[in-house]
């Protein structure tokens, strides 16, 4: 191996370049919407149900509110807040979700505001990504790009995304 360095070197950059983005954060504009690194925690096979996780951000004067969302992943896709009362804890549907320009959503596993993916069409398998279209009221549609990863590098990576 010693004897070809220049080799070596050009292998493994050859091989960096082409494993998929999957760590590299991810966001998207849209009018005065900032969203950022959407992604989704892997489920076991056979599992029924999911979490999408991203976070909204509005840049502009007017609050947008999240009043829905759809994927091809999932036969349902459902907006959930999740609590913890004497130790119980609570996941339950909301209506919408309202976005203030003084109060960005940033969505992570383990509690708050998530996307429940209802009737999985098939696994989430790490490294996997798939579509999901936002549904805003006033704003209409938004369609960001899912990326599967556990749930410490995908909070990592979004939490990335306000480090500046």
């Amino acid at each position: 191996m010693t004897r070809h360095p220049l080799r070596l070197a050009a292998a493994c950059l050859l091989t960096i370049g082409l494993l998929p983005p999957l760590a590299a954060a991810h966001e998207q504009q849209a009018e005065d919407l900032r969203i950022a690194h959407p992604f989704a925690t892997p489920t076991p096979p056979g599992a029924m149900s999911g979490g999408a996780y991203l976070d909204i951000e509005v840049t502009g004067d007017r609050p947008a509110v999240l009043v829905g969302a759809h994927s091809p992943a999932s036969d349902v896709v459902e907006i959930h807040n999740m609590t913890m009362t004497d130790g119980t804890m609570r996941m339950r549907p909301v209506p919408e979700l309202r976005i203030t320009p003084d109060a960005p959503v940033r969505m992570r596993p383990g509690g708050g505001h998530h996307l429940m993916l209802i009737d999985l069409r098939g696994p989430l398998a790490e490294g996997d990504h798939f579509p999901l279209t936002l549904e805003f009221a006033e704003r209409g549609e938004v369609e960001v790009e899912v990326w599967v990863q556990n749930a410490a590098e995908g909070s990592a990576a979004a939490d990335g995304h306000h480090a500046h």
